[in-house]
């Protein structure tokens, strides 16, 4: 598995619940940075192992170098004085330095690959942490825009609520002062009893009045006849 897929896996593993629970984005912006400067740490670590073991290699390889000169030495004294199982013994020991030198080799070329292959994914996870602190910053510069506009929208919105709501009282006061003026009136207006009752007197005036007419005439009529007679 590549750095870079494994990289995706830790972040998805750690940061999809909070996904999926609505986590503030600036949280988990800054999580994913922390996992890859994590991430950084890890492979720089592996770097630097990988050239403890290459240099560790060619230690072991200069050591064994010198191990198969120094057989290949006794092997030619050995020849010398006639030696022939001496000298067999010692190719023997050469053979297995030189064995022990091909295994450091290979393990030291492996160092190699392995020390660049990090120090390629080093280079690589740097720009992309450098992006993702980037981004990030940028992510701030806009939180705090949309913060800003959000207090000064809500500033503007509550003074004109706060305004309609104090032409609304003046209004509804306007009403109250309407209505008891409406009811000052209405008690001086006769009540519909009163007016009825009104209307019945009315009538029995009129009654009265004509009643007191006729009365009035029959009286002044006697006094005529009686007057004509007397003469």
């Amino acid at each position: 598995m590549g750095l870079f897929s494994r990289l995706g896996d830790i972040i998805n593993s750690n940061i999809n619940a909070m996904l999926d629970s609505a986590e503030n984005p600036e949280k988990i912006a800054r999580l994913i940075i922390q996992e890859m400067e994590d991430t950084l740490v890890e492979v720089r670590t592996s770097a630097a192992r990988a050239m403890a073991d290459k240099k560790e290699m060619e230690r072991e390889i200069e050591y064994y170098t010198r191990v198969r000169e120094d057989w290949e030495t006794k092997a030619g004294v050995a020849i010398d004085k006639g030696r022939e199982d001496l000298a067999r013994g010692a190719l023997i020991a050469k053979q297995k330095a030189e064995g022990e030198i091909d295994r450091r080799k290979h393990a030291m070329v492996a160092a190699e690959e392995a020390f660049e292959k990090h120090q390629d994914d080093l280079s690589k996870l740097q720009a992309k942490l450098d992006e993702a602190k980037a981004k990030h910053r940028a992510l701030m510069m806009r939180r705090e825009a949309a913060e800003q506009r959000i207090r000064m929208r809500s500033q503007t919105y509550d003074g004109k609520v706060d305004d309609a709501l104090a032409r609304y009282a003046s209004v509804e006061r306007k009403v109250d002062e309407m209505e008891a003026y409406a009811d000052t009136i209405k008690g001086r207006e006769p009540s519909l009893e009163a007016q009825f009752a009104e209307l019945e007197r009315d009538e029995k005036v009129e009654k009265e009045l004509e009643a007191l007419k006729k009365s009035r005439a029959k009286s002044a009529s006697k006094t005529s006849k009686t007057e004509k007679n007397e003469e």
